[in-house]
């Protein structure tokens, strides 16, 4: 039985403030050159920060954050799940992996049953997700492993439905992975029968692949091309890929239109049908859960879905332990438990978590462990602030104003003992491919952290500023030799997905100058800071939590 208490320290009383942890997403440490938005950016807030002395530098990637190896970049989810576990855990990569390679995906009553319907009973079966090898929300050889071992069960037919990325992956690769797929697709069909295709797709900021409820009309442009067949048709994917791009100048995979791919006769070749089955192949759960719904809930409102076929409904993982959504998944997530949160509730500590829409569920769901809900409703207060729904190089500085405003509102009740809050800039700018703008939305973050200072100053509290993984730091697309790489035309290519840089950690503590880094910690990461975050309470953190990061 867990033993909840938490002592306090006989060395440190703590801050007499509050304690915030502010998350500036996508903000690392690059290589200063002219692709790094966040030095090219003014900062003199954060500039400031680093000459005070109390900083240092977290691992925000790879095995510190429970991926597969260090060539897996960090990202959001399992950041905030290390900042708020205070451990590192097996994340959904690494659990997908596993369970394919030992085959106890292939053993477990979901996949049993999927077979049993679709070899047994001679239905479809359909794969819906993210295509690429980014190893973010999903990755290409999951989706083939399950393909190869679909033929082998005996499944005659097979339709894929592809979400194509250029954001976790290079922002014009879409054809890589159309290609290597569709080769793998020709193989399995080549022999016994199998009828194995593309069926539909779209690019992920536009098709399927909304999170937090930001705009459901993603999810009924997915919902009309993967089920109903209904978007604009074309004879393959490579040709609908080569039209979008031919019709919009520079656009990029991701906010590629939705396609169906039809036969001779204009007739879709893979609408879902009664009887089928279904598996939405992403492992991560915050883009999953809203598609998932739309296949589950008998009642929906957010759109009109015409028909809901009766399907066998499965996601590569459990997206949401608490609504139980979906019903039936592959792998078992990883078991989050004895959070940071959870702990801080128990011991009567008051609690405020806020960002925007795009994040929300970051310094919520994320961070309590993949926990939908309050620990203590009494003692956590939750602020979202609604995000934009516009592309966000058109408004780098998205709702950190007003993400400000209301966290200095909350502080000037007195009440809020904890914080946590996340400025989604670096990221969601970042992934535009547009480094100005990203200057832009890394200003607009350091602005909003010198509006926050002063009030931690008078309040004698501390602020911990730090992030959950690099991406404005590295905007243009590096080679082997770290050079920048150069389009057809002789221009720097746009990187959109995340880096393997490390991420910075300052503690701003006025009312106690006295703090050092512990240089007895080999090798910092984001599992630190909620043992730090306890220190500055002058809490001690649970034996099983990674040490604080302050030597006291």
């Amino acid at each position: 039985m867990t033993d909840w208490r938490l002592k306090k320290l006989e060395s440190f009383a703590g801050v007499p403030g509050p304690v915030l942890v502010c998350v500036m997403d996508g903000v690392g440490i690059g290589a200063h050159d002219e692709g790094d938005a966040v030095h090219l950016a003014r900062t003199p807030t954060l500039d400031s920060l680093a000459e005070r002395g109390v900083r240092t530098q977290l691992a925000a990637h790879g095995t510190a954050v429970g991926m597969p190896s260090d060539a897996d970049m960090g990202n959001s989810e399992v950041g905030h799940n290390a900042l708020g576990a205070g451990r590192t855990f097996d994340q959904g990569a690494k659990l997908v992996e596993q369970a394919i390679a030992s085959g106890a995906l292939y053993g477990g009553e979901t996949w049993r049953a999927i077979v049993a319907r679709c070899a047994g009973q001679g239905r479809t079966l359909h794969l819906i997700g993210l295509l690429s090898d980014g190893n973010v929300h999903s990755h290409i050889d999951h989706l083939v492993a399950l393909l190869r071992r679909a033929a082998g069960d005996g499944v005659q037919r097979a339709r894929v439905h592809v979400l194509l990325d250029g954001r976790d992956v290079p922002e014009t690769s879409a054809l890589e992975y159309v290609d290597a797929l569709e080769a793998v697709l020709s193989e399995l069909s080549a022999s016994d029968g199998r009828d194995y295709r593309i069926a539909s797709g779209g690019g992920r900021m536009k098709t399927t692949m909304d999170r937090y409820e930001a705009d459901w009309s993603m999810v009924e442009r997915g919902w009309q091309a993967h089920v109903l067949g209904q978007s604009r048709a074309f004879g393959s994917t490579r040709e609908a890929i080569e039209a979008f791009r031919g019709e919009s100048a520079g656009v990029i995979d991701q906010d590629l239109p939705s396609f169906v791919i039809v036969e001779g006769d204009g007739e879709p070749v893979g609408t879902i049908e009664d009887g089928d089955a279904v598996v939405f192949f992403n492992f991560r759960g915050d883009r999953a859960i809203e598609i998932s719904r739309a296949f589950e809930d008998a009642e929906l409102s957010a759109f009109d879905r015409v028909r809901r076929p009766d399907v066998l409904y499965a996601g590569m993982m459990e997206y949401d332990a608490d609504t139980k959504v979906p019903s039936r998944y592959l792998v078992s997530p990883p078991q989050i438990d004895c959070t940071l949160g959870e702990y801080l509730a128990r011991n009567g500590v008051t609690q405020l978590a806020i960002s925007e829409t795009q994040k929300y569920g970051h310094v919520t769901y994320f961070w309590n462990g993949n926990r939908s809900g309050y620990f203590d409703e009494k003692l956590e207060t939750y602020i979202e602030i609604p995000s934009d729904l516009i592309p966000f190089e058109q408004r780098p500085w998205m709702k950190a104003a007003e993400i400000t405003d209301a966290l200095l509102e909350q502080l000037k009740t007195g009440e809020v003992r904890t914080g946590r809050l996340n400025y989604a800039n670096g990221d969601m700018v970042g992934h535009t491919g547009k480094r100005d703008a990203a200057v832009l939305a890394v200003e607009t973050v350091d602005l909003c952290i010198a509006r926050i200072l002063p009030v931690i100053e008078r309040l004698r509290g501390a602020l911990i500023v730090t992030a959950d993984h690099g991406n404005a730091d590295e905007m243009f697309e590096l080679d082997k030799q770290q050079q920048f790489k150069l389009d057809d035309r002789g221009e720097r290519r746009a990187k959109t997905s995340h880096t393997l840089n490390p991420v910075p950690f300052y503690i701003y503590a006025p009312a106690v100058p006295e703090l050092v880094i512990d240089p007895e910690v080999a090798r910092p990461t984001l599992s630190n800071v909620a043992a730090t975050t306890l220190q500055l309470l002058g809490l001690a953190a649970p034996a099983d939590f990674e040490p604080g990061l302050l030597k006291l």
